[in-house]
């Protein structure tokens, strides 16, 4: 039986149905694409699910000139990519304000949301509301499309809320929940007027926010940083249980993002086991230019990658083709891919190339291309190569500690195992430790990683060359147990007789995955068997890995 914990969806909270014991680990999605920048209007600091770009249109404000980011998201499903997360960031903006008028000072309200493009009105009314109660009142705030329209896209009600604090309901406790307002001190020492219509001065009006809101400036490396203590900038992605890709647009048209944002959203998707998609400089216009600015590349890490070129595509605000940086279009592009081919594919499926409507926006010839593939960089295609393929690479040229993690696919191929299994068992938290519970985490495991054996994941390698997984009494003992449950897996790496090993720590505080380093002999010698059935010198580098671990 599973349980159902919440997760940060759109506007709200979605209910999930977390794995259970009985039931086999699933799949965990490998192309959900988060993307942080500035954006027209939305949710500050704020990471909302999309799955259309008329979605992002409906809650961002849609293409805007002075920012990359809605380009990117644009570019991003028509390329085929199906879930998007949006992050909205600032610099400077400012939030417009309403002002409800009193007996004395007015109650002035401001935007959650900054920018010039939130439009909100509001209104005040005393209906059953007794008459010898001068402190309440009934508040109705609503985002409209525009002022001057009736087109209502949010709406907010209030009922018998109080300017005073020690009243019933106070009208700062109420708005604390509030989507659209917050209250601006100080407060004023009588409760609104009656909203009255402006024309006929009879009927119920509104009142509109003013035209003091403002967009901020361009943004800058800081503001894509932000902080992880307030989860602002690409630490708000905090907020949401998972993402497989990053993308950090340009800070505006003319300007790329910095070495150090780059910097700290790759420790960032380290963290996360996710990919941070990085866009080449706009000043490598050519296969050479790229070639000799890789030479003093400073970014390199087994959890990034690049495609080069830039792409053109149409700009629907401008009415002409325009070189973008193609993030958005490779992430698309790469999830349309993992729809036909698992993760772990390197070139035996097709070769994943952009959509018709989007081409490079320079040629690329196949010695250029293979030296850029040396280099940790891939080529962006409109029509599939007929020459040799280069399999997808990683941005971790002298950065990795396995020289797996130079290959696209087996980088994906581990954050794709550990995600599934980290997530498949977290059940054992709800459970009490014992014997029983290992045996059922280690059978659920096994049964995981041999599906994935027989889908050709572990190239075809029998399951004692293939995996392995320890959550017994070694790496669990009783006197630990109160420091949560481990697991310790490994599976298969290029070369054999070497596997990639983690440790997965499950407990009531959170749950910790992070890598183990076995040498080549011992780990060569590990066949997943009960006890029984291993020879004695299995038997006992089992042991010695054990005593490594709890030492």
């Amino acid at each position: 039986m599973g349980f159902d914990v919440p997760v940060a969806s759109s506007l709200g909270i979605q209910v999930r149905e977390e794995s259970g014991p009985e039931q086999s680990i699933p799949r965990s999605p490998t192309a959900i694409t988060a993307f942080v920048g500035r954006t027209l209007r939305g949710p500050l600091d704020h990471p909302v699910r999309l799955t259309s770009f008329s979605e992002f249109t409906r809650v961002f404000g849609g293409l805007w000139q002075p920012s990359p980011l809605g380009y990117a998201v644009e570019q991003f499903f028509d390329n085929g990519g199906r879930e998007a997360c949006v992050i909205r960031v600032a610099n400077g903006a400012r939030s417009a304000t309403l002002s409800l008028p009193t007996q004395g000072s007015p109650l002035r309200l401001a935007a959650r949301r900054p920018g010039t493009r939130e439009f909100l009105r509001a209104c005040v009314d005393y209906d059953n509301i007794s008459a010898s109660d001068e402190e309440s009142f009934n508040l109705t705030i609503q985002r409209v499309r525009s002022h001057g329209t009736e087109h209502v896209e949010d709406q907010e009600i209030f009922r018998a809320v109080s300017i005073r604090e020690d009243g019933d309901l106070p009208l700062s406790q109420a708005l604390q929940d509030s989507e659209l307002v917050q209250l601006q001190a100080p407060l004023p020492s009588s409760r609104p007027r009656r909203t009255m219509d402006a024309v006929s001065g009879l009927a119920i009006g509104y009142e509109a926010s003013g035209s003091d809101g403002d967009d901020g400036g361009p943004l800058t490396d800081y503001d894509l940083i932000g902080s992880s203590a307030r989860g602002s900038g690409l630490f708000a992605l905090d907020q949401i249980e998972q993402f497989s890709f990053l993308c950090l647009p340009p800070l505006s048209r003319d300007r790329d993002v910095g070495p150090s944002a780059l910097l700290v959203a790759a420790r960032y998707c380290m963290e996360r086991r996710a990919m941070l998609i990085i866009d080449p400089p706009a000043e490598w216009t050519s296969a050479e230019a790229a070639i000799r600015g890789m030479h003093s590349w400073n970014v390199s890490s087994a959890n990034a990658l690049m495609y080069f070129p830039r792409i053109l595509a149409h700009d629907k605000l401008r009415g002409r083709f325009e070189v973008f940086a193609p993030c958005g279009a490779v992430a698309g592009m790469l999830a349309r891919s993992d729809e036909s081919w698992p993760v772990w594919s390197a070139v035996e499926g097709e070769e994943p190339v952009l959509r018709p409507g989007f081409r490079p926006s320079a040629t690329v010839t196949d010695p250029a291309r293979m030296r850029l593939a040396a280099m940790g960089v891939n080529t962006l295609m409109a029509t599939r190569s007929s020459g040799i393929l280069a399999s997808p690479r990683a941005l971790a040229a002298g950065s990795a500690g396995n020289a797996d993690w130079k290959y696209l696919s087996a980088r994906r191929l581990s954050l794709f195992i550990m995600n599934s299994i980290e997530r498949g068992t977290r059940w054992v938290v709800f459970r009490p430790p014992g014997s029983s519970v290992a045996t059922q985490v280690r059978e659920q495991v096994m049964e995981f990683l041999e599906s994935l054996n027989h889908a050709g994941a572990f190239l075809g390698r029998a399951p004692g060359d293939a995996f392995y997984v320890i959550c017994d009494e070694r790496i669990n003992p009783a006197e630990r147990a109160a420091q949560g449950f481990n697991i310790l897996v490994g599976y298969a790496a290029l070369r054999p007789g070497e596997f990639h090993s983690f440790i997965i720590t499950h407990s009531v505080s959170g749950t910790r995955v992070r890598t183990a380093s076995l040498n080549r002999l011992s780990s060569s010698r590990y066949h997943p068997l009960p006890d029984d059935e291993l020879d004695p010198q299995q038997k006992q580098w089992v042991d010695q890995l054990a005593q490594r671990f709890n030492a």
